[in-house]
């Protein structure tokens, strides 16, 4: 079979079957992108557009974006915004509210973002992610009105793609 017969199928499962094989495989040393879902993420991040590439998680950070397990097999991947000790506290960039979980809950550290359909992967070390995540987190006492005017008037005319 030559490259050019290759076909690529998409298959989409329950995040409850399939996240916790996507930890295997990151436990065996291998990298991982995965589709995202939700709308947790938001502005940055669009469901079922945007991917991230994810390795086993070793030494996280604040600001850092994670794959973590708040409950069996509940995962979610969000940006830790507190570490005390062995507790992680977690907050997706389009939501209010917080997640908890201990340290050994965060499962995959995210390494970069495709975004938008590119090929081309936006770091999470590299300086626009991390302006981005800088100016985001500071913005968090006025969050929930710029996710209101991103959700009520920027999507109904710029629809992601």
């Amino acid at each position: 079979m030559s490259e050019d017969d290759i076909q690529i199928r998409e298959v989409q499962f329950a995040n409850e079957t399939l996240l916790p094989e996507i930890v295997k495989i990151m436990d065996e040393g291998h990298t991982v992108t995965l589709r995202l879902r939700g709308f947790s993420m938001r502005p940055f991040l669009e469901d079922n557009r945007d991917k991230a590439l994810l390795v086993k998680a070793k030494d996280v950070h604040k600001g850092d974006a994670v794959l973590a397990e708040i409950s069996p097999k509940h995962f979610v991947l969000h940006r830790i915004i507190k570490i005390e000790g062995d507790n992680i506290t977690l907050r997706g960039d389009g939501n209010l509210g917080v997640e908890h979980c201990k340290l050994n809950d965060v499962k995959g550290f995210v390494l970069g973002f495709y975004r938008k359909g590119r090929e081309k992967i936006d770091k999470t070390n590299g300086a626009k992610w991390r302006i981005y995540s800088f100016v985001w987190m500071h913005l968090y006492p006025i969050r929930r009105y710029l996710l209101g005017v991103y959700r009520h008037i920027w999507l109904k005319f710029f629809k992601p793609i």
